[in-house]
């Protein structure tokens, strides 16, 4: 698989009726190696190790209805009340982020009213912030650490 702009990790890969798999630690089990899942992974990672977020609060790939279709959302980070703190969309590396990109996970956060957005196709990542009073996101450099977001008594 292609080299990702995001630290190394080690995963664990399995091959069986010529079809690579690598082991999802959120879902626990083994999924089919795409480009886009392998962007999915790394993400992950990236969210428990680099920004440590808890595990227990991270779902990977569930349905959500938006405007009555049913989607799948990449990645979410749940708050310990059960809002969403983080919504995450990947792209594979060959795919482009454009505006349309970001129109989508817009359209799921409508929905799912996340206080981060990440979009990311492995190579470029992009961080928002919501304004829900604006009805706009605001571009980061970073997302914050999830500690950074807590006071001392929550964490």
């Amino acid at each position: 698989m292609q080299k990702l702009n995001f630290p190394a990790y080690s995963f664990r890969f399995k091959n069986s009726e010529n079809k690579v798999s690598v082991f999802d630690e959120i879902r626990k089990k083994f999924v089919v190696l795409t480009p886009e899942e392998w962007v999915r992974q790394h993400t992950v990672q990236f969210l428990l190790q680099h920004k440590k977020y808890p595990k227990s609060y991270t779902n990977v790939e569930k349905l959500v209805k938006v405007n009555g279709i049913n989607k799948r959302y990449d990645a979410v980070v749940f708050e310990p009340d059960g809002s969403i703190f983080l919504l995450v969309e990947c792209k594979a590396p060959e795919v482009k982020i454009t505006q349309d990109t970001f129109d989508q996970i817009a359209r799921y956060n409508l929905k799912l009213t996340a206080k981060y957005l990440m979009v990311t196709n492995g190579l470029n990542h992009y961080f928002c912030q919501m304004d829900f009073e604006k009805e706009q996101y605001v571009f980061l450099k970073e997302l914050p650490n999830y500690s950074d977001e807590r006071p001392i008594h929550n964490r």
